[in-house]
């Protein structure tokens, strides 16, 4: 193969290069090309997050919370509002718990402006996560994508309908993951989003997309000093809590019925009985007849291992209190004085509105 540069004379210069083979002959004309200007970038986000948004944003409502005045003994009821965002055609919606909690009644208002009456149909306290529904067939909803697919640096979308007829857009980039933060009941909250699309007053509950109009996540707004970030509960997490919701209205968790808290253990007790870690969860209360009290728990025990895995804190042992150790006999041990104990607990399900472990 031969190659020829050929150079055209004039105020323009450009270089061909001319291939030859026995059976065609090829030219080819590569100018350079500049890179592209911050015009063009910006050009580009712009219609990447307008993009975002017109597929998510008709199924973002506003909910409002009216609460009947326990202390006004005139009847007046009192409340605030939230975002939310339809999950099915036929009137499911997801939102936070804490906008939603203690409500004797529930509107939605459509992206349409359209106006619902809604009912509860589960919440969640534990991951600050609740479902409605409304009335209403063949709705615009959102799709809810994989949060385990989620890249710190990727473009992430805020949508809110904090006051029914227009909605409000916050856009970003995925600043951190795996997060764990407090929920309102206490428990801790894992695989938390964070972005730096601020969230605005009545945003929470609304969804975070990402560059395909995909939920990724579900705003919320517990951590209350949090300027300028905007935190969310990913959405594979959502869609396993809201598709229980949906089919029992709430989520099953197990209960022993300790109050605990985290201490430090001393590094000689560590050595000796060769602890996978240096702190443990001091039983400071056990519930009269609970798993705890049958199993032999005490005040001043220190919980080190459950299920023969390691405890270091509160919420360890929080994580391993789930639905599928209930009514399983579990190994827990614990350091009495300087003796470590071996003891079978029980767990049963986590009554409602219990906030111990």
């Amino acid at each position: 193969m031969m190659k020829i540069p050929t150079t055209f004379q004039g105020h323009r210069t450009a270089e061909f290069v001319r291939s030859f083979s026995d059976n065609d002959a090829v030219v080819t004309d590569a100018p350079i090309q500049p890179p592209p200007g911050d015009d063009e970038l910006l050009d580009s986000y712009s219609k990447t997050v307008t993009r975002a948004v017109g597929m998510a944003g008709p199924a973002v409502v506003n909910i409002r919370a009216q609460k009947a005045s326990r202390q006004n003994q005139r009847g007046s009821e009192s409340g605030g509002s939230g975002s939310g965002f339809v999950i099915a055609p036929d009137g499911f919606i997801l939102t936070n718990s804490h906008v939603v909690h203690g409500a004797d009644k529930l509107e939605v208002t459509l992206a349409d402006g359209q106006v619902y009456r809604a009912s509860l149909v589960g919440e969640d306290p534990e991951t600050d996560l609740a479902v409605l529904r409304i009335n209403a067939s063949q709705l615009a909803h959102a799709r809810l994508g994989n949060s385990k697919s989620i890249r710190v640096g990727q473009i992430a979308v805020a949508i809110g309908s904090p006051f029914g007829f227009q909605q409000t857009v916050t856009a970003g980039v995925v600043s951190a993951l795996g997060r764990s933060m407090r929920s309102q009941s206490g428990r801790l909250i894992d695989n938390v989003i964070q972005t730096d699309a601020a969230l605005n007053a009545g945003n929470s509950g609304g969804p975070l997309v990402n560059s395909r109009g995909e939920v990724i996540g579900v705003n919320t707004a517990i951590i209350l000093p949090a300027q300028g970030i905007c935190f969310a509960i990913a959405s594979n997490t959502a869609e396993f809590v809201a598709a229980w919701l949906i089919k029992e209205g709430r989520i099953r968790r197990s209960w022993i019925g300790v109050i605990g808290q985290n201490v430090p253990i001393h590094r000689r007790v560590v050595v000796f009985h060769r602890l996978a870690a240096d702190h443990g969860v001091l039983v400071s209360g056990v519930e009269p007849g609970s798993p705890a009290s049958r199993a032999g728990l005490r005040e001043g025990d220190v919980v080190v291992a459950f299920g023969g895995e390691p405890v270091s804190g509160i919420d360890e042992l929080h994580r391993h209190l789930v639905a599928r150790v209930i009514g399983i006999p579990s190994l827990v041990t614990v350091i009495r004085h300087t003796e470590k104990l071996d003891l079978v607990v029980t767990p049963e399900e986590l009554p409602r509105d219990h906030q111990r472990n």
